[in-house]
Order: C-alpha cells, then sequence, then structure tokens
C-alpha cells in the first residue's frame, strides 16, 4: 500500500486531529524550509509531523553534527516515523505542549527553528495558546517559528504572540494550497 493511500486511510478515522486528508506536498516541504541556514542548525525540532513528509525533506539538509526532534501524538504516524531509521531523528510520542519539558528531558533547553503542521484552527484555543507559548520560550533569539496552515484564521494570533515578526508566503502546489506563516523570536 503507497503511502498515500496510508496516510489517507488514518486521515479519515482521524480527521479532527489531523485536519487534511493528503501528505504535505515537497513544494510546501521546499517552501517552508527555504529560508533555513541548514549549516547554523543544531537542533530543529517538528510539531506534528504526520507519516514524515516534510520530516525526510528536513533530515536530507541536516548538517552531521544536527539533531532533529520530531512531536507526534498519532499512534500509527508515530509508528510510521520510527521506521526513518536516521542516527539524527528523535521521535517522541507526546504533545507538543510539552516541548520545553521534553526538551529538557533530552539535555536540550533551545532549538533554534520550529517546523509545525499541527491544524492549530481545530486545537483547542487553550491548548493551541500554550503551544505557542511554550514554542516561543524554547526558541533561540532569532530562531524561528515556521507554521502552515490552510487559511489566514492565526495570522492575528501569531502576530500577537512573535510580537509582529511574522511573514506570510503561499503555496499553490499543495492539496490543499497552505499559507506558510514565518515568525521569528526577536527579545
Amino acid at each position: 500500500m503507497t503511502s498515500r493511500i496510508k496516510f489517507f486511510k488514518e486521515a479519515v478515522k482521524n480527521l479532527k486531529t489531523l485536519g487534511t486528508v493528503t501528505p504535505s506536498s515537497r513544494f510546501l516541504a521546499n517552501r517552508m524550509l527555504k529560508e533555513i541556514d541548514f549549516s547554523k542548525v543544531e537542533v530543529l525540532v517538528e510539531l506534528g509531523p504526520g507519516s514524515g513528509a516534510i520530516t525526510k525533506h528536513i533530515l536530507n539538509n541536516l548538517p552531521p553534527n544536527a539533531t532533529l526532534i520530531c512531536f507526534e501524538i498519532n499512534e500509527t504516524f508515530y509508528s510510521q516515523l520510527l521506521e526513518i531509521k536516521h542516527t539524527q531523528l528523535i521521535v517522541i510520542k507526546s504533545s507538543a505542549e510539552k516541548i520545553e519539558e521534553e526538551l529538557n528531558k533530552l539535555g536540550f533547553s533551545k532549538t533554534c527553528h520550529i517546523i509545525s503542521s499541527l491544524p492549530l484552527t481545530i486545537i483547542p484555543e487553550v491548548v493551541s495558546s500554550e503551544i505557542l507559548d511554550k514554542s516561543f520560550q524554547v526558541l533561540e533569539n532569532g530562531g524561528t517559528y515556521i507554521q502552515f496552515q490552510y487559511s489566514l484564521t492565526y495570522f492575528k494570533k501569531l502576530k500577537t504572540v512573535f510580537n509582529k515578526s511574522i511573514s506570510l508566503d503561499f503555496e499553490p502546489l499543495n492539496l490543499p494550497p497552505a499559507f506558510v506563516y514565518r515568525c521569528k523570536k526577536v527579545v
């Protein structure tokens, strides 16, 4: 069974938590990662990687000494991510709101970039607010939080968390087309 069919079957069962029925396209992955200087990456975090469509692009760009930490709560996707045999990949079955706690357990306190595919618009507001606040806390100064969504509903919220240091991009070659929010931590 192809990975797209597996993803679709899982998405239909969990549409309320996944927010989509197709994995991210390579075009969306490239758009999300295009401004990252991977030569300077030490620790990168991915929230809601699903079946790993963007994860694989990140791993292809990581320098040898860097670590990618993925947070995935869906059991099926967590298992699929564990099948990616890569020494720089750490997969955690935990909610993104525990980002600070989980990084500390691994001996890290900060990350330079957070890549998020979380469907923020369908996550309860109290939870999504905590995810964004904790993400801001663990980002290094100058670090980026990169989020894609299928609508512009979270633009205002992200602007308040990231002190208006936010830019917007659009990727039409994704199903559905997606907006990419690029937020920078400036303190």
